[in-house]
């Protein structure tokens, strides 16, 4: 964490350095080593729609996308981009594309509506689809076991601990059905999101406004990624295991004791929680200020931990923005400008405007990858293979009359976003230690972006929503990257 405001980098140097990428793909394809693996990726509830077709269950976001008021468009994702009868044209994108793997997850609801029991034959048959189009394509696949769309029968969701043994099974019955075909498996993707997000603020599903009461739903996901490993592993796939963390680089607005203090709180409920007992086997020491409020850090059982701790094969990083902490309350709010009714944490984010943003107001400060691998390479000695997913890159897209997006906004953002990542993992610089294996882009496809709904694209391909069709065009931020892999 970094306690004091700065900057790692000055405004006028990153300008240059973010010049015209739109013309400069052959130069970032010089720029990939040997073997680092260029994915892009999605998530099943964000582009598979065909929300009741083939026996599927209700997922807690299908529940919250009803709710009023808190989707911003008021949309939802039951049809989305229409995968599932789509998945052969889309597969034709990744072939075109041409990159080295294809991160997805498989819709735990479309192979066990009900959260147990039985894997559901046609769940399982269209998995078994788009994985033959995937090999036929010579295209690795890196399959997630659940991107945030719990089954809804699953009551308690992931405050219940039976919830981690339900998922087990679900891991252990998955991994014995695609074992043999799937390269790498990430147990959870950001389960910091799903608890400050899902549990601490409601601002998304399944929309509960715990605060500090929700940190057992951290635990249980925690100890659901454990006993999903020992599941993977019983049944013995072939492929790479481990899981994707969210990590923000974090700084406290002034030097002032109360910023620095909540700072580090901050700091240690949204990496350390996650990344310690992960990789090093405990929760962090509670701050002595907030010991009552972290409590269920001190309680945790020792065998709990040890479930936790599982030997990795890679170390996925999601990285965002960073995050800049003030002590005083925010007032929260619904993407319809209704407030939320929680009480407020005691501190809030303040904005960094020295930084531009996206569309979906994330900030745009690529120089912060280098610190959020630095503070990895620092905390983490024996840091597993990293793999870097880069979110966040919602622009405003207008499409013209034949549905072709120009993004350079898009294609700035990931350029300098990976460049920053290859400069800070290069011999000598402060992130050197970290093996940095390859990076996945979001996202494919447009999509339902959650609270967000349609409004804030991600994808290198334009998704047209307003026809039955769906149809899919590459935007430019798609040629530029498909002139850059065929220049590596």
């Amino acid at each position: 964490m970094n306690p004091t405001p700065r900057t790692p980098g000055s405004t006028s140097t990153r300008a240059v350095a973010a010049r015209d990428w739109e013309h400069r793909a052959g130069e970032l394809g010089d720029r990939l080593p040997t073997g680092f693996e260029v994915a892009v990726a999605t998530s099943a509830f964000q582009i598979e729609g065909a929300a009741r077709d083939g026996g599927r269950g209700d997922s807690v976001w299908d529940a919250f996308s009803q709710m009023r008021g808190r989707i911003r468009d008021g949309s939802n994702a039951s049809v989305s981009a229409d995968h599932v009868k789509n998945y052969a044209a889309d597969a034709a994108l990744l072939r075109d594309l041409g990159v080295d793997s294809y991160r997805f997850s498989l819709g735990w609801t479309r192979l066990q509506p009900e959260g147990r029991g039985a894997l559901n034959r046609n769940g399982l048959a269209f998995y078994d689809r788009v994985l033959d189009a995937l090999l036929a394509d010579g295209i690795r696949s890196t399959a997630t076991l659940s991107h945030w769309d719990m089954p809804a029968a699953l009551r308690g969701g992931w405050l219940n601990r039976d919830t981690a043994g339900r998922f087990a099974d679900y891991a252990h019955a998955v991994g014995e059905a695609f074992g043999d075909r799937i390269d790498a498996w990430a147990t959870l993707t950001e389960p910091a999101t799903v608890t400050t997000k899902g549990y601490a603020l409601g601002t998304h599903a399944p929309g509960r406004t715990l605060l500090f009461d929700a940190l057992p739903s951290a635990h249980h996901q925690l100890l659901a990624h454990g006993l999903a490993v020992q599941g993977l592993r019983a049944a013995d796939v072939r492929g790479r295991i481990g899981l994707v963390n969210s990590h923000t680089p974090v700084q406290s607005a002034t030097d002032r004791d109360q910023d620095r203090s909540y700072a580090a709180l901050y700091d240690l409920l949204q990496n350390r929680l996650f990344s310690d007992p992960v990789l090093l086997g405990h929760y962090p020491d509670p701050l002595e200020p907030f010991a009552l409020e972290l409590r269920t850090l001190l309680e945790a059982d020792p065998d709990d931990l040890r479930t936790i701790h599982q030997p990795l094969d890679f170390y996925g990083v999601s990285y965002t923005e960073p995050s800049r902490i003030a002590s005083g309350p925010t007032t929260l709010t619904a993407p319809d400008g209704q407030p939320i009714p929680v009480t407020s944490w005691p501190f809030h984010l303040e904005p960094l405007r020295e930084h531009a943003t996206t569309s979906a107001g994330a900030v745009n400060a690529p120089e912060y990858v280098a610190v959020a691998l630095a503070e990895l390479a620092g905390r983490y000695s024996d840091l597993p293979p990293v793999y870097l997913s880069l979110a966040g890159g919602a622009f405003f897209d207008h499409a013209d009359a034949r549905h072709f997006v120009h993004d350079p906004a898009r294609i700035d953002y990931l350029a300098e976003h990976l460049v920053a990542a290859l400069d800070a993992t290069a011999a000598g610089a402060p992130a050197a230690a970290v093996d940095l294996r390859g990076v996945a882009f979001w996202s494919l496809l447009d999509a339902f972006e959650w609270d967000g709904g349609y409004t804030q694209p991600t994808g290198l391909v334009h998704v047209d929503f307003s026809n039955d069709r769906r149809t899919r065009t590459p935007k430019s931020s798609y040629r530029w990257l498909q002139h850059a892999l065929t220049n590596r």
